[in-house]
């Protein structure tokens, strides 16, 4: 292996909440990613797509309920729709930012697959916030529907869906090749298209695989030397929003354990950042895990910000 390998996983905010937004965002999230190739990395990039999927599902409920000639669409397929118009716009702004600095070098989107145990618990314990956020009416509403809501992070109140653990990626194969053949490759978007196996036939579930999850996979998969968890925070921190507030920074992965076992990190936020960066510090000696902003994730791989997970 040459280069240091890097898997990277965008935030929402590298996104945008919007088609519009998402064109202004991806282009600022492109420099960022060619500054770390011109450090000479290769690089996996994996993104979240909360607001998009919401978008999407509920474009094409309100299909069905309009036009009766059009049948559900199923929370599978809309998570594949995402990961196409999304990964083409983070591709097309990565290619541009690499041709207008004289480089060399081709970026590739896999629509990705993500084997799940179709006897995960989490199917009966929903978690995973998706969507956009809505009030406490609203979500009061959606609970009397039977469609069950959860309070964010104090950002307000989202739809929840299972959120089973990943067991393979299914698409491995050809991001290993087009990686090795020095591609960037944008994969496993909004984690993957949950699929059970059933002898051999891969079915897709009613789930959100979380994109944390599967980049701890990935990068374990891919024998990555770095994760890299950019979100809306420089720093994950102890008692988060509150006075006594602590920004953490290089931590073992035993403290960040017992910060986990403390409660200090929110489920469906900063926990799950948190859980995967652990999985992969303590995969293998060596291996370091990453979170920070994304405009600090230069500095943040220097070891100069962030909250840095390893043995």
């Amino acid at each position: 292996m040459g280069n240091k390998r890097v898997v990277i996983a965008l935030g929402g905010n590298a996104l945008g909440k919007d088609i519009e937004e998402q064109k202004i965002a991806v282009s600022k999230t492109a420099k960022v990613i060619v500054d770390l190739v011109i450090q000479g990395l290769d690089i996996v990039i994996t993104h979240g797509n909360g607001p998009q999927i919401g978008m999407i599902q509920d474009a094409m409920d309100n299909l069905v309920v309009r036009y009766h000639i059009y049948k559900q669409v199923p929370l599978p397929s809309s998570i594949a729709m995402s990961q196409g118009y999304i990964g083409i716009d983070l591709q097309n702004a990565i290619k541009y930012e690499l041709y207008s600095r004289g480089i060399d070098k081709k970026v590739s989107t896999i629509l990705s697959q993500v084997e799940v145990d179709k006897d995960d618990p989490a199917f009966h314990h929903p978690t995973k916030p998706i969507g956009r956020f809505m009030t406490k009416e609203e979500a009061e509403q959606n609970e009397a529907h039977g469609i069950p809501c959860m309070e964010d992070a104090g950002r307000g109140y989202r739809i929840v869906v299972a959120s089973p653990m990943p067991k393979r990626i299914c698409e491995l194969l050809t991001i290993k090749t087009l990686l090795n053949a020095g591609h960037i490759v944008i994969a496993c978007g909004g984690g993957g298209m949950p699929v059970v196996n059933e002898n051999g036939r891969l079915v897709g579930v009613n789930a959100v695989v979380d994109k944390d999850n599967v980049s701890c996979l990935l990068a374990q998969n891919l024998d990555a030397e770095q994760l890299v968890i950019l979100t809306a925070v420089e720093h994950a921190a102890l008692n988060f929003g509150k006075e006594n507030q602590v920004w953490l920074s290089d931590i073992s992965i035993e403290d960040a354990k017992r910060y986990v076992a403390e409660g200090h990190f929110a489920p469906g936020s900063m926990l799950p950042k948190v859980e995967a960066s652990i999985r992969f510090a303590e995969s293998k000696p060596g291996r370091r895990s990453l979170i920070t902003l994304l405009d600090k994730a230069s500095d943040g791989l220097a070891g100069k910000t962030g909250t840095v997970i390893q043995g």
